[in-house]
């Protein structure tokens, strides 16, 4: 009995220390709870102790490689590439040998760091050209007595540069033997310049958020950007950042590429065309030129010339082709003529009286008068009129034909997309306009305005695709400039080709004008330009005022200022070769206020005869072949 009450006294006393060490435990778990809270919550460390025991990061951006634009054979329009800039840290380790204890040899160190720094001057100056090799040795030597130590060398250069630089005497002994300090960048570099500058466009620093962006790098900004990366960087004991492997990042996605539409040689050509006929005329404010391919609608070349006001120079600073919708003049008498020969209204044989040259609310026509006297007769043709490019017979004719259902021929320049601003690869293009016979503003003597291209505003562009539809036999085509998207040479989006209009007139009517466009450079008002073209073009010129700023026009005329100055929009827009059309093209040439009238059969006309015959020589297609056999040289 007594062994057992021992042992039971013995239990309890286990049971005791058990549920003590149990209690103390609880205790302790919540006191390490409470202080993790605590620590978590509420402490906050040292900042000198945190500086000493944890490593700088810094969450750093890491940007893409901007995609390249392309020309159509995949030569480069622009392409992103890393440029460096040297910097030198002048008074590296002059403190060092200032502080030796021999001080002889302290002067000696420097003199041997700056026998290396004659030597890498000299390489400097061969390397950049901008400085003698004296001049930066004394520019280094001086920076190095006055504290420099973020001192810029030269500009920008590319890679092959930058490894000469860095190993020159001096920079190859790194940066804290030798200074060197070396900041990497990319840059947008387009290697042909100006050529096709402004459709090329641009964008500030492959921003996706600026609104400083034009052309093809402005419109198609989000694929060429790609997709920024993160990472964290780290400073290491030389205080250099390095990649923190311990952290995430995420890697930067490169932008796509972007091929054109654009020939590189064509657009070279119509580039010289249009600079060698304007270049010298103080007169010409500016012009430009759009070729395109007949079947598909790709642009082949948008050239596009702004004078500047001050220095004279023809830069790429404006995009006249799309940007500038003015009245087109007697270019847009092919729209008359359209319409009628769809109609059934006339024909190019059919005669009208000629009455002098005159209709009631309109100016008389010169064209006429002198018509009447040479060929002493009263009528004239429907295909001479186009010919000799009259107003009087296209007034005449459009007046007779829909002087009470003008609507008739207003609905056909919309079924003609001269109405509307359709889809196009650049931002800005300027919206047209047409006058409507349902407005208030509609007045009588609008129908025959339009008829020959007045009370109606078009783009260059706008133009063109219309003549394009013609060689095209009645099929208009969308102009586009962007061919695909393309990422290391595979297609991931696919543009090309569309259509505006399966039909605008019937292929009769297109033959029947393409006729007519050809009778205009063989014997009417194209001739003396594009009569000796390499081949056969069928074309208009057009000649028209330009509506001038309300502050410097007269009260009740427009097109005059107080000095009866008027300012032009000459034009020739055609297709070539007429027989089999391949490529069509338009020239515009805007004038300043000026009291000479620049006519679209001189500077146009001639601009246009370059490029045809031009664009024909580069086609191997038009080579001739060499008669006979060659015949080797005899050996002796």
């Amino acid at each position: 009995m007594r062994r057992s009450t021992d042992n039971g006294r013995g239990m309890d006393k286990a049971g005791v220390a058990l549920i003590t060490l149990y209690v103390i435990f609880v205790l302790l778990g919540f006191v390490i709870i409470g202080r993790i809270v605590w620590l978590g919550v509420f402490w906050d460390p040292d900042p000198k102790i945190v500086s000493i025991f944890s490593t700088d990061t810094k969450k750093t951006k890491i940007d893409p490689v901007r995609g390249s634009i392309l020309a159509c054979d995949g030569r480069l329009l622009a392409a992103s590439m890393p440029m460096y800039q040297i910097y030198m840290d002048c008074t590296v380790r002059k403190a060092a040998f200032e502080g030796m204890k021999d001080k002889k040899a302290g002067k000696e160190k420097e003199a041997e760091w700056r026998e290396k720094a004659k030597a890498l001057s000299a390489g400097l100056a061969e390397i950049y050209g901008d400085r003698t090799a004296q001049g930066y040795y004394n520019y280094i030597i001086s920076r190095r007595e006055n504290k420099g130590m973020y001192e810029k060398i030269g500009y920008p250069i590319g890679y092959t540069d930058m490894k000469k630089v860095t190993s020159l005497p001096l920079f190859r002994d790194g940066q804290y033997k030798g200074g060197i300090i070396v900041e990497d960048f990319d840059t947008r570099q387009y290697p042909y310049g100006s050529l096709a500058r402004r459709t090329i466009g641009y964008v500030k620093n492959n921003s996706t958020i600026t609104n400083d962006k034009v052309g093809i790098e402005g419109r198609y900004n989000h694929e060429l950007h790609g997709k920024e990366g993160l990472e964290w960087l780290k400073k290491t004991d030389n205080y250099e950042l390095i990649h923190n492997w311990d952290s995430t990042s995420t890697k930067a996605v490169d932008g796509y590429d972007v091929r054109t539409t654009l020939d590189v040689d064509i657009q070279d050509i119509a580039d010289a065309a249009l600079r060698h006929n304007i270049a010298g005329n103080p007169k010409i404010e500016g012009g430009c030129v759009v070729v395109m391919d007949v079947e598909t609608g790709a642009v082949r070349a948008m050239v596009n010339l702004l004078r500047d006001t001050t220095s004279g120079y023809l830069g790429e600073t404006y995009n006249y082709a799309i940007g500038r919708a003015g009245e087109p003049g007697s270019v847009f008498k092919a729209t008359t003529l359209m319409t009628l020969l769809e109609d059934g209204k006339v024909r190019l044989s059919d005669e009208i009286p000629t009455d002098h040259g005159m209709i009631k609310g309109f100016p008389g026509d010169d064209h006429i008068r002198d018509y009447e006297r040479e060929n002493k007769t009263d009528r004239i043709s429907v295909l001479h009129g186009f010919e000799i490019s009259s107003n009087y017979v296209f007034r005449r004719l459009a007046i007779d034909a829909y002087g009470k259902d003008p609507k008739r021929m207003i609905d056909k320049l919309y079924q003609y997309k001269l109405g509307e601003t359709f889809d196009f690869d650049l931002d800005g293009f300027k919206s047209p306009t047409i006058p409507s016979p349902d407005s208030k503003y509609w007045s009588q003597t609008d129908l025959g305005s339009v008829a020959i291209g007045y009370s109606v505003a078009v783009t260059p562009l706008h133009t063109l695709t219309f003549y394009n539809a013609i060689a095209n036999r009645g099929r208009m085509m969308k102009p586009y400039l962007v061919e695909s998207i393309e990422q290391n040479g595979n297609v991931k989006k696919k543009h090309g080709p569309s259509v505006l209009n399966g039909s605008i007139c019937s292929r009769s009517t297109a033959d029947s004008l393409t006729y007519a466009l050809r009778r205009v450079t063989e014997v009417g008002t194209g001739k003396r330009r594009l009569g000796g073209a390499k081949c056969q073009v069928a074309g208009k010129t057009g000649t028209a005022r330009i509506v001038l700023d309300p502050k410097i026009a007269k009260p009740n005329d427009p097109y005059t200022d107080k000095y009866g100055r008027k300012q032009y929009q000459a034009t020739f827009v055609g297709f070539f070769p007429a027989e089999k059309p391949k490529y069509s093209a338009i020239v515009v040439i805007y004038s300043r206020p000026d009291r000479e009238i620049f006519y679209g059969g001189t500077l146009p006309a001639m601009t246009f005869r370059e490029i045809v015959d031009k664009v024909w020589a580069i086609d191997p297609a038009n080579g001739d072949l060499i008669d006979g056999k060659g015949k080797m040289p005899s050996w002796t």
